[in-house]
């Protein structure tokens, strides 16, 4: 594997109603055949496992991960979750459960942008302190996962002589995924999180915002590991450059057609997603290849920018944010099977050598001094 690079996943869209994301794929869409027959897929075109998407509407991404983790060997499913739609004593306990059946596989994306809260009972919740509130429960899921007896008494949750039983596999836990533009967020990722994961910014504004987060976990005195950096976001990969332009230009027409909105309860109005949109003003093209026209259509999310060309191009172009500190990637394109095998067989080679398949290191070593 290039170094630097510690993991490559795919992404499971995780909805009932076909076409996400321009998808033309209807026969078994949202069925468990068809999330493990993707899945597998990824487990044999070199993907380490995928991210599993949220959002109320749509299938409980626990339930769905379960499921495939009791279908495949390798695949480490990583779950999206809300805050708001778990407690965090239960969410340790389904986390730590997951992760013991699947021989350590599970890894989390902590979701804090509003979703329709009042719909699962969270409407009640004040947004302007959703961050707050997620730093609080991180913090006492991770003395959950690593304690005996909790007793935590904070603004938002309280739990008195706590002992979870199982806890995740081999002293560790899951990785902890976390996004986020805004300040609140990113005082939440450089003192909780364990990866930052970042959306499709040019490579200047990355560089920034490393910078930015390292220095913020220097001056709140983070006391976990050093924090991670992953990428988030659509790769258009073809066998020649202007084949794969030529099919991204396409791909867009088509969204144009239909103005493409994104999922209910994504993350428009979010300050990420404000600051994919607003790349659009810069050009169409970015850095050597970064693709903002989608987001003019609806594109939301990871789907607002592509990286586009051929295998090397979009190598080329990894290769750049893997050289700012960016060590984790999750990617994907439409239709999510096919292509999870096309990218796989041809970006990923040119990435990562054989021997590095299957055995990258997820896990987190609990930390020497527990936040309280």
């Amino acid at each position: 594997m290039d170094a630097g690079i510690e993991e490559f996943l795919w992404y499971v869209p995780n909805t009932v109603e076909p076409g996400h994301r321009g998808d033309d794929t209807v026969d078994g869409w949202g069925s468990l055949d068809y999330s493990v027959r993707l899945a597998e897929a990824a487990e044999r075109h070199g993907w380490g496992g995928a991210l599993i998407g949220a959002g109320w509407g749509r299938p409980d991404t626990f339930t769905v991960a379960t499921a495939i983790a009791a279908r495949t060997t390798r695949f480490r499913p990583l779950v999206a979750i809300r805050p708001g739609y778990w407690q965090p004593a239960h969410f340790a306990s389904a986390a730590a459960t997951l992760d013991r059946l699947s021989g350590g596989r599970l890894a989390i994306n902590v979701v804090t942008g509003v979703d329709d809260l009042a719909a699962y009972g969270d409407g009640e919740f004040d947004p302007a302190r959703r961050y707050d509130r997620t730093r609080e429960f991180l913090r006492l899921v991770r003395r959950l996962w690593s304690e005996d007896g909790v007793t935590f008494e904070g603004d938002f949750y309280r739990v008195r002589d706590s002992t979870l039983s199982p806890k995740p596999v081999g002293g560790a836990h899951p990785r902890l995924y976390f996004g986020g533009a805004s300040s609140a967020a990113e005082e939440v990722a450089a003192t909780e999180a364990d990866v930052q994961l970042f959306w499709g910014e040019p490579l200047a504004g990355i560089a920034e915002r490393i910078d930015r987060l390292r220095e913020l976990s220097r001056t709140l005195g983070r006391e976990h590991p050093p924090m991670e950096f992953g990428l988030r976001i659509t790769t258009v990969v073809r066998d020649t450059t202007d084949e794969a332009w030529r099919a991204a230009e396409a791909k867009v027409a088509q969204m144009a057609g239909r103005r493409d909105e994104p999922l209910r309860g994504s993350h428009d109005g979010s300050v990420g997603q404000r600051r994919l949109r607003e790349l659009a003003e810069r050009g169409d093209v970015l850095d050597s290849c970064l693709y903002t026209a989608p987001g003019r259509y609806g594109g939301g999310g990871a789907a607002t920018t592509w990286l586009v060309g051929s295998a090397e191009d979009v190598a080329a172009a990894l290769r750049r944010y893997a050289d700012l500190g960016v060590t984790r990637f999750v990617l994907s394109d439409t239709p999510y099977l096919p292509e999870a095998e096309r990218v796989g067989d041809r970006l990923l080679g040119l990435l990562r050598g054989p021997e590095a398949a299957g055995t990258v290191d997820h896990r987190c070593s609990t930390p020497a001094h527990p936040s309280s």
